[in-house]
C-alpha cells in the first residue's frame, strides 16, 4: 500500500495546488473592461499578453521595473511548465491504477505498475513543491511592483515635474516673521520639550487651547464631510493585521516605516485609508451600494518622519500625527470623476478656514507606490514662505481590490474588481500649521475663520496676559 499512499500524497498536493492556480486566473478573467487602461499591475494575464506595454508604462516610474517584468514572466513560464507536467502525471496515474485494478482482478502480476505508479508520486511529490515554491517567489514579486501610472499623468522624475493645475486664494507673509512653533510656544499650544520627554523627537504634546483647536478641527472636519459631502463615518480600529497592510500596498514594500507589535504582528495604523478601505476587503458588493464613500479620524504613525535630511522641526512631519481621510470604493466607469468630487472636497475645507492653497498633480515619477494617479493639495505656509502638502488624493484603479480581492456583481451577473480612491480631508499638523501662521493678528491673537468658532467656542485665540 506504501505505493497508494505515495500517489495519493503527491497527487493530493498537486492538485490543490493546480486547481487553486486555476480559480484564481478564472476569477482575474471575469474582470472584464479594458483591463491595462486602469491600471491592473497584478493580472498576470495582462503580463503576459502586454509586457512590453507594461514595462513601458512601469519605465516613466523608473526603468528598473522592466527587468522586475522581466523576473515575473520567467517564473511564470517555469511554475506554468511545473503545472503542466502535473497534469500529465495525473492522468497517467489513473492510467495506471485503473490497470493494476483490471490486472490484480485477474490474479496477474502487477508490481511493474505498481513501481512506476510510485515514481509518478515522488516526481509529483518535487513538482508541487517547486510549483508552490514557484507561486509564492511570482506573488512576492508582484506584490513589489507598483502600480502602473495613468495615460494622462505627467511625464516627469521629480516634484519639479509636477505641473500646478490650479491656485485657490493670495499667499501672504507672515505677520512679524513668526512661525509655527513660536506662535504655538508664546500661546501655549504645543509644548515640545515635554513632549520629547515622554517619546522622544518627532512627536507633539499639544495643550490648552492648541489641544481645544485640534479637536476642533477634527470634529468640523468630520461634519463637514458627513452633513455636506455624504461620506459615511467611520471610528476603525488602529491596530491592523499583516494582511490588511498588503491590501492597500503598505506592505511588503514599505514594512521598514511601519509600527510593529511583534508579538501580536499587528501595526499600527499608518493612515486611515488601511483599515477603512479593509473593511470591504474579500466581500462583493452589489451595484446599489457603488459608489461607498467613507470618512473616519484615526491617529497616524509612522517611522519615516525623523528621516535623515527632513525637516521634522515643529509638527510639520512627525512619527505621530492625527488625519480625517476620506475613502471612495466605485465601478471603474465612475472613478474619473470620484477622483475629481474627491479632490474638491479636500479643497473645500481650504476654503472654509480661508487657507491659500494650490492644486498640482503628480508625474510619473513621483507618484505613490499604489497610485496610478494623484493630485496634491498643497496649503500656503507663510513661516515657510511656501506651501506644504495637506492632501494626497489617489486613484488606485483595482491595483487594491485585486490585493484584498474586493469586487462587485454588476447587472449581468458577473463580479468585478472595484476600483478604490482615497484623500486626506485633511492632515492635521499642516493644516494646523497653515491656520495659526494665516490668521495671525498684529496683536499676536489668533482671529479663526467663521466656520470653525462654533467648535472651538471662541472666535480667537489670545495671548497668554
Amino acid at each position: 500500500m506504501g505505493w497508494v499512499l505515495s500517489c495519493l500524497r503527491g497527487s493530493v498536493r498537486s492538485s490543490v495546488f493546480f486547481w487553486r492556480r486555476i480559480l484564481q486566473e478564472n476569477l482575474l478573467a471575469k474582470n472584464g473592461g479594458s483591463v491595462f487602461e486602469v491600471g491592473d499591475m497584478l493580472d498576470i494575464r495582462l503580463i503576459r499578453e502586454q509586457p512590453e506595454e507594461i514595462k513601458g508604462r512601469l519605465s516613466l516610474r523608473n526603468p528598473e521595473f522592466a527587468a522586475s517584468i522581466d523576473r515575473v514572466l520567467e517564473l511564470d513560464a517555469r511554475r506554468r511548465q511545473a503545472e503542466t507536467r502535473l497534469q500529465q502525471l495525473q492522468s497517467e496515474r489513473k492510467r495506471l491504477s485503473k490497470s493494476i485494478g483490471m490486472l490484480r482482478s485477474k490474479g496477474e502480476d502487477s508490481s511493474l505498475a505498481e513501481a512506476e505508479a510510485k515514481a509518478f508520486g515522488e516526481e509529483m511529490e518535487k513538482l508541487s513543491e517547486e510549483a508552490t515554491a514557484l507561486d509564492a517567489s511570482q506573488r512576492d514579486l508582484l506584490l513589489r511592483i507598483p502600480n502602473a501610472p495613468h495615460a494622462g499623468v505627467p511625464h516627469g522624475q521629480t516634484a519639479e515635474d509636477n505641473p500646478v493645475l490650479r491656485s485657490w486664494g493670495e499667499p501672504k507673509e507672515c505677520v512679524g516673521k513668526e512661525g509655527h512653533i513660536s506662535i504655538a510656544t508664546r500661546l501655549g499650544l504645543l509644548d515640545f520639550e515635554r513632549a520629547a520627554k515622554i517619546s522622544g523627537s518627532g512627536f507633539a504634546c499639544f495643550t490648552g487651547a492648541g489641544a481645544r483647536l485640534e479637536r476642533s478641527l477634527i470634529n468640523f472636519l468630520l461634519d463637514l464631510h458627513t452633513l455636506q459631502h455624504g461620506y459615511k463615518e467611520i471610528a476603525p480600529p488602529f491596530l491592523i493585521r499583516r494582511e490588511s497592510m498588503v491590501g492597500t500596498g503598505q506592505l511588503p514594500k514599505f514594512e521598514e516605516d511601519m509600527y510593529r507589535l511583534p508579538e501580536d504582528d499587528l501595526f499600527l495604523a499608518p493612515t486611515a485609508e488601511v483599515p477603512v478601505t479593509n473593511l470591504r476587503a474579500d466581500e462583493i458588493l452589489s451595484p446599489e451600494e457603488l459608489p461607498v464613500r467613507y470618512t473616519a479620524y484615526t491617529p497616524c504613525f509612522r517611522r519615516e518622519a525623523g528621516a535623515t535630511g527632513r525637516d521634522n522641526r515643529g509638527i510639520i512631519r512627525m512619527h505621530q500625527f492625527d488625519k480625517v481621510e476620506l475613502v471612495k470604493i466605485c465601478r471603474p466607469a465612475e472613478a474619473a470623476e470620484e477622483l475629481e468630487s474627491l479632490t474638491g472636497d479636500a479643497e473645500k475645507v481650504l476654503q472654509l478656514l480661508e487657507l491659500p492653497y494650490r492644486v498640482i498633480e503628480l508625474c510619473a515619477g513621483d507618484l505613490g507606490f499604489s497610485s496610478q494617479r494623484t493630485y496634491d493639495i498643497e496649503v500656503w505656509s507663510p513661516g515657510q514662505s511656501g506651501y506644504l502638502e495637506v492632501s494626497s488624493c489617489s486613484h488606485f484603479g483595482d491595483y487594491q481590490a485585486r490585493r484584498m480581492g474586493l469586487r462587485y456583481k454588476e447587472a449581468d451577473g458577473k463580479n468585478y474588481f472595484c476600483h478604490t480612491l482615497n484623500g486626506s480631508g485633511t492632515a492635521l499638523p499642516r493644516l494646523f500649521v497653515a491656520l495659526i501662521e494665516n490668521h495671525l493678528q498684529a496683536d499676536g491673537s489668533i482671529l479663526l475663520p467663521p466656520p470653525l468658532r462654533p467648535y472651538f467656542g471662541q472666535d480667537s485665540i489670545q495671548p497668554i496676559s
